[in-house]
């Protein structure tokens, strides 16, 4: 699965890019997202629960960013267990640009490509 797009962010670019490395802000924008533990600088462990009709599970992964290119771009790689429901790893690249003239704040960019297997 592959998924590319870009959202204008009515924040100045630094405020964006403190946001994007705030647990928190992080926590609240992956779907499902139970828990987010800081484990270095770089590297987060995660528990999601992912739903598709009656079925859920929890999933539990790790979450790594690398060329970290402060305060402007990264990289980031996930992978995760569900059990016999499935397993998800992939990985995002993440650019803050400026916007057009005359707008405020910066445009968030991302390019996402994901596997995902299993039951769910």
């Amino acid at each position: 699965m592959e998924m590319t797009g870009e959202q204008l962010i009515a924040l100045p670019h630094q405020a964006t890019w403190d946001a994007l490395n705030d647990t928190a802000v992080l926590m609240d924008c992956i779907p499902g997202c139970d828990s987010m533990d800081k484990q270095s600088d770089n590297e987060f462990l995660l528990t999601t629960t992912a739903k598709v009709g009656p079925v859920s599970a929890k999933f539990k992964g790790k979450m790594t960013l690398s060329e970290v290119n402060a305060p402007d771009s990264y990289m980031l790689h996930f992978e995760g267990q569900g059990g016999v429901a499935g397993f998800a790893k992939g990985g995002a690249t993440v650019r803050l640009l400026d916007p057009a003239e005359g707008e405020t704040g910066c445009i968030l960019s991302y390019d996402v490509e994901a596997n995902v297997g299993g039951k769910i």
